[in-house]
Parts: C-alpha cells; structure tokens; sequence
C-alpha cells in the first residue's frame, strides 16, 4: 500500500508499480485533474491545503475498508496539496484486484469515499476572484 499527502508532482506510474503484483487481473488508476472551468468561470488555479497525519489516516481507513469490501489485493492514493495549475494531477488512485469488476467498483468507491471524508480543502481561483469550494474552511492554528 501507498499514501502519501505532499507539495510535489504525483508520480502515476510509482502507484501501478506499488499495486501491481503476479496474482492480480487488473489494476485500476483514476486521475483527478484539475480543470480549466467550473461553475461556468474560467479556473486559473486551485489550492489544496490539509491536515495531512489526519488524511493519511482516513487514506489508510478507507483502502483497507476497500480491500474487504471488494476483494482488492492492494491500494495506493496519493493527493496533492499548495497550488496547483490547470492540467495538473491532485489525485491517484490505484487499485489491484484479480478481476476488473471489483477494480473499477473499488476505484470509484474509494474517489467518492475521499472526496467526502478527507480532510482535504479546495480554494478555486478563477477570473475576478477565488473562495473555497469544497469542505469547509481549513482549521487554523
């Protein structure tokens, strides 16, 4: 398994190799990619920040709840955080499983379990302005 929370550039192809074994069928990788419109802006860039010990945890939580619900052999997320440019990956998620079914229920089990339970806070700056856009504001000091 692998998680990891951090400022640097996500690594795609350290997530297949880290859930990719001989007794698996299919691994399953989703890319969250940050966009250049929403809510009918134009996005310039999003910013990420976290409790990143905390996220961990609810990554760990969460593939491990994965696993037994859907037979996975191994699970890896990573997510970044700081600022972010359009084109640029904020997420990987990568599922192994012996069967394809249960990979791509998993992946998209996990992306949505995330999105809802990691404390994880989105700023989109777009043209004329910015605000937080999903989960609430981040806890200070």
């Amino acid at each position: 398994m692998l998680f990891r929370v951090t400022p640097q550039p996500l690594n795609v192809e350290e997530s297949i190799k880290a859930v990719s074994h001989p007794s698996t069928g299919a691994v399953v990788v989703f890319l969250g990619v940050v966009r250049g419109h929403n809510l009918g802006r134009r996005v310039i860039q999003l910013h990420y920040e976290a409790y990143s010990e905390m996220a961990q945890k609810v990554m760990e939580e969460l593939a491990q709840e994965a696993q037994e619900r859907f037979g996975l052999k191994d699970v890896a997320i990573l997510h970044r955080i700081g600022t972010l440019q359009v084109g640029d990956i904020s997420l990987v998620v990568a599922v192994s499983s012996p069967h394809r079914k249960e990979a791509f229920r998993a992946g998209e089990w996990l992306v949505d379990c995330l999105k809802e339970r990691l404390p994880i806070w989105k700023k989109e700056v777009f043209e004329g302005g910015e605000e937080w856009i999903e989960g609430t504001l981040p806890l200070t000091g």
